[in-house]
């Protein structure tokens, strides 16, 4: 799991499901800064043993070591760089990451703190899922206890890119986070006819349904998360660097420009092709 972090209050957000999901997955935790010349202190980082504490999963005063006895390998890394998203992309580029967890803008669904485009072409990274927590946006893990409130999930369904890894990793992680019941509705842009089939795993106490939208592929993503109050919108991408397209652009921008919840992406396809980074150093 890796959380690029501005020290915000939505980075805090965002820190809380990445924190969630290093607990579910007892999995290594990265949180990574990047400030030119180091000038940030590791203390201004959120606190990963008092946050357990605070959620009753450890005791209070606990040692450090207390917080590998949860399965959670926490980490914080200063990356040195006066190029932001180079050096996320190349932490990418040196580390496995199966989860990136990061806050947006609340202005226009960007990274703010990481710029607000892409220059030149920035390479092959893991092939990584990417929540993305909308700025002012609470999420759906609790900051006071660590519980998970989700019951509504919305999954556009287009011909290209597939859908299936989406449904998949949506039926996935509302087992791996316990989610007693709910919905996972299926919204397609067009009708039944041009629907494309997909497999639906049976996940005990939750329902499946289907509905059809015309016009818009965005405006149609945004109402129906709007009408039904989506607590997460989990989408499908064609395989190049999400992470990345996100700040040129990219739908998943203007779904998450919407503030109308977290946004999951599924990546799908072959990845990017490779190039150099200039990640520089880390301590």
């Amino acid at each position: 799991m890796l959380h690029p972090t501005d020290f915000s209050a939505g980075s805090l957000v965002a820190f809380h499901h990445a924190l969630k999901a290093a607990l579910v997955a007892r999995s290594r935790l990265t949180l990574l800064n990047v400030a030119h010349n180091f000038d940030a202190d590791m203390a201004d980082f959120p606190g990963v043993r008092e946050t357990l504490e605070r959620w009753g999963l450890l005791a209070k005063g606990s040692p450090r070591s207390a917080v590998a006895g949860l399965g959670v390998r926490a980490e914080k890394v200063i990356a040195d760089s006066d190029n932001p998203v180079r050096a996320v992309v190349g932490y990418l580029q040196h580390h496995r990451v199966d989860l990136i967890v990061l806050a947006t803008s609340d202005h226009n669904g960007r990274v703010r703190w990481l710029g607000e485009s892409v220059s030149q072409p920035i390479a092959r990274t893991a092939w990584q899922m990417t929540l993305f927590i909308p700025g002012l946006h609470h999420g759906f893990v609790s900051a006071e206890d660590g519980s998970v409130n989700m019951n509504r999930i919305l999954i556009p369904v287009a011909t290209s890119p597939r859908a299936q890894p989406a449904v998949d990793a949506a039926a996935q992680l509302v087992q791996r986070l316990n989610c007693s019941a709910g919905e996972f509705r299926l919204m397609h842009v067009g009708s039944s006819a041009t629907m494309p089939a997909l497999r639906c795993p049976e996940v005990p106490g939750w329902t499946w349904s289907q509905e059809f939208h015309s016009g818009d592929v965005i405006q149609a993503i945004v109402q129906a998360a709007k009408e039904h109050e989506a607590d997460l919108i989990v989408m499908a991408t064609d395989g190049r660097n999400e992470f990345l397209d996100s700040l040129r652009g990219s739908h998943s921008e203007r779904v998450l420009s919407h503030g109308i919840a977290p946004l999951l992406t599924v990546p799908v396809g072959d990845l990017a092709a490779t190039a150099p980074s200039d990640y520089d150093r880390a301590h």
